[in-house]
């Protein structure tokens, strides 16, 4: 059992190793060092301290984009129009993909949506 959802918390870092993924809560966002299966001494030494993934500085209150190819930290100063960007991609996403799962579209009008969903990007 993971104790993040007894202690509250809504993200774990470490430099240092994580087993048992699949006991971690749903969509509950880990960046680690590594993963590895066995048991090994652990301890926590420090909370609300900087540390240093894979050379990657990361400190409490900073944002942090991780996925299976890798993780970057986000400035602050990017975060408003990161959003504001991100708020247009996903609606322009909903221009498409809604009738091309439905099957109602034919070739002619994937290429309208296609050419809809592009000039939604600009």
């Amino acid at each position: 059992m993971t104790l993040s959802p007894v202690i509250r918390a809504p993200e774990a870092q470490t430099n240092g190793i994580v087993r048992d993924m699949t006991d971690l809560p749903d969509r509950f966002p880990i960046l680690a060092g590594g993963i590895d299966p066995s048991h090994g001494f652990v301890h926590v030494r420090e909370i609300d301290q900087p540390v240093e993934v894979f050379g990657m500085p990361v400190a409490q209150g900073v944002f942090v984009h991780a996925d299976r190819h890798g993780a970057t930290v986000i400035p602050q100063t990017v975060l408003p129009p990161l959003h504001d960007g991100l708020k247009t991609l996903i609606g322009s996403e909903s221009t498409m993909p809604e009738p091309v799962q439905a099957g109602s579209a034919d070739f002619a009008e994937f290429a309208r949506l296609s050419t809809a969903f592009e000039d939604a990007l600009t």
